[in-house]
């Protein structure tokens, strides 16, 4: 699963947690969202554009295994977490919640390297758009294992995301033996189920992360970071995809790639400081534009109708997860609330 996602809900539990470091943190920037009041949305829009960059990195550097590049990536969530965890004087392997902290490392670590597969296999758009549908997917999971209630919002969201991946992925038992693809080098069925699949474990790791809520969220990135860091150096070495990348460019993309999602992490953080989960969710939407936009311009690839269908249904289920989590966090009173309708039901 993308960090970037756990990221939001792990800072978006610290808030109601009682840790009194991001109140205060609000309070020092209020001056500065006074002038600029959409600040949280642009901060959380550019994290969009970090992400999406590491996702054509990963496409960029075929000669290096995803599974590798997975663990430099992993490098940019531990080493950012490990001065906080330190800072906060947290313990880094609380008793009780080990054997959960575990579970929910190898569930994030697979859930990642399965995208970097997608983004392998399939177009950059398709499987950013499948990849980014995990929140839809996370209501499903907490009502089969934490029997949390399921609405009809949730349930035409999801019902909205599988038509979307169905016009996405294209499969050929419904359309028939259409050749979407002129590029011989994807394998779009290989790169569909990782795509999918990485969204299953990315939803798991969400309701994992809603029953470790009361941990601080350095924990478990640095937990995250550090499991997955080995899982991923023992795969690599398993599979013999082991290497180190060549001078130059490869090693410039790699530094990058550990680099920008550094920045997108920091800035998502600062985002969801600023401003309410639910509009932050619905602005890093943008991370499915970018996907499309740098498809063209650096894949030469233009997306199909079915492919931008799907993308529009997707792209809106996860809207409607953003707005209602938005709306369900206004006050009862609220004009704003009472204009947003059955959203807020």
């Amino acid at each position: 699963m993308p960090e970037h996602l756990e990221l939001q809900h792990l800072v978006d539990l610290s808030v109601g947690s009682g840790d009194e470091s991001v109140p205060n943190l609000l309070e020092n920037k209020r001056p500065l969202i006074k002038r600029c009041p959409y600040l949280g949305l642009i901060l959380a829009t550019l994290s969009s554009l970090f992400f999406s960059l590491c996702s054509v990195i990963v496409k960029s550097l075929v000669n290096i295994d995803p599974m590798q590049l997975a663990m430099f990536r992993f490098i940019g969530v531990l080493l950012p977490t490990i001065p906080i965890v330190i800072y906060t004087e947290q313990p880094v392997f609380p008793q009780g919640k080990r054997v959960l902290l575990i579970l929910r490392s190898i569930v994030g670590t697979v859930g990642l390297m399965l995208s970097f597969y997608a983004f392998r296999n399939m177009p950059l758009a398709d499987a950013s758009v499948i990849v980014f549908s995990v929140p839809v997917f996370v209501a499903l999971f907490a009502r089969v294992f934490l029997k949390e209630p399921c609405g009809i919002w949730n349930t035409i969201s999801i019902i909205l995301t599988l038509i979307g991946v169905i016009l996405i992925t294209h499969p050929p038992f419904i359309f028939g033996n259409t050749q979407l693809e002129t590029n011989q080098n994807y394998n779009s069925l290989r790169g569909a189920i990782a795509a999918f699949v990485s969204t299953i474990f990315g939803a798991n790791a969400y309701v994992l992360l809603r029953v470790l809520k009361g941990l601080h969220f350095s924990v478990i990135m640095t937990n995250f970071g550090a499991i997955a860091i080995m899982q991923t150096l023992f795969y690599s070495f398993v599979f013999g995809a082991l290497c180190m990348p060549n001078c130059g460019t490869e090693r410039f993309l790699v530094v990058c790639l550990a680099l920008f999602s550094y920045l997108g992490q920091i800035l998502l953080t600062m985002s969801l400081q600023m401003e309410q989960a639910g509009p932050v969710a619905i602005a890093r939407s943008a991370d499915i534009v970018f996907a499309f936009l740098w498809q063209v311009m650096f894949f030469n690839e233009i997306p199909s109708k079915f492919s931008i269908f799907g993308a529009i249904l997707v792209l809106s289920s996860v809207m409607l997860v953003g707005l209602r989590k938005w709306a369900l966090a206004l006050p009862a009173d609220s004009q704003l609330r009472s204009k947003l309708g059955a959203l807020a039901q």
